[in-house]
């Protein structure tokens, strides 16, 4: 089924492989992952993941064969959404919130699908919501967590520039404020001072700014602990790049500090 373009919501292309099964969704915005989101997906099949949470795909249009429907309905993936717009990371995450918010999940966990992140843990943001929080983000950095290969310059980013400022913009410390892996209430993101369905949310916007809203509006968030690894050798699984997409990060996180997300 095709989903026309709509004011904060890119045109995409949805295939149900099954119908709602669960309360809460887990999310993954990918393009071009190639076999890391198979063997993401192949632990979230080990662990049971689809025993807790719907497994949806977010993709941004990828070419690489990773999204090849037999493989994922063997991986028990509940719904591909396929984004046919512009836009990257916020615009795929655009679509899977709307969806989600439409089909009446009760949370959504959202994870990079880079096989990074310990998708086994989804348990627990499920945990955590039905607590009451609306805002549950992963952490590598707090008690329990593991880092696990984490390049020197993105570690020391982390806890010396990126996660005091946003620390700073939620009044609430947090600790790994880069990690996508984390949970958000339905009823944080349908809140009209959240409105997270907007088109400035293109890169990394929203991310930055969902982190800090919550908290700012009320709402109780917190952090567990999560394990992310980086491969021993090779390339980086990411898609930001060091010069470029790292100044961006910077814009956005100053941008964020001083209101420009917030709606209006």
């Amino acid at each position: 089924m095709i989903y026309k373009k709509q004011p904060g919501v890119p045109k995409f292309e949805c295939t149900e492989y099954s119908e709602k099964a669960k309360d809460y969704v887990v999310l993954i915005p990918i393009i071009n992952e190639g076999d890391r989101i198979i063997k993401e997906l192949k632990r979230a099949y080990k662990y049971h993941v689809s025993e807790y949470a719907d497994i949806v795909i977010c993709d941004g249009g990828s070419n690489d064969g990773c999204t090849e429907e037999s493989a994922l309905r063997k991986l028990q993936v509940n719904t591909l959404l396929v984004k046919q717009d512009t836009g990257k990371q916020g615009a795929q995450l655009r679509m899977g919130i709307w969806w989600a918010l439409e089909r009446g999940y009760k949370g959504i966990i959202t994870i990079d699908g880079n096989n990074k992140d310990s998708i086994e843990d989804v348990p627990h943001f499920i945990e955590k919501l039905k607590e009451g929080y609306d805002l549950v983000q992963g952490s590598r950095f707090v008690k329990g967590g593991k880092a696990i290969n984490t390049p020197f310059i993105r570690s020391a980013s982390v806890k010396l520039i990126h996660a005091p400022v946003i620390s700073l913009t939620a009044h609430q410390r947090f600790t790994d404020t880069t990690n996508a892996y984390r949970a958000y209430s339905a009823r944080y993101l349908r809140d009209e001072r959240v409105q997270p369905l907007r088109d400035i949310f293109m890169t990394y916007e929203l991310l930055a700014y969902l982190s800090v809203r919550a908290t700012q509006i009320g709402y109780r968030a917190c952090e567990i602990p999560v394990t992310r690894a980086y491969p021993k050798t090779g390339k980086t699984p990411t898609k930001i790049s060091f010069f470029k997409g790292n100044s961006e990060l910077m814009k956005i996180l100053f941008k964020n500090l001083f209101g420009a997300y917030k709606p209006r």
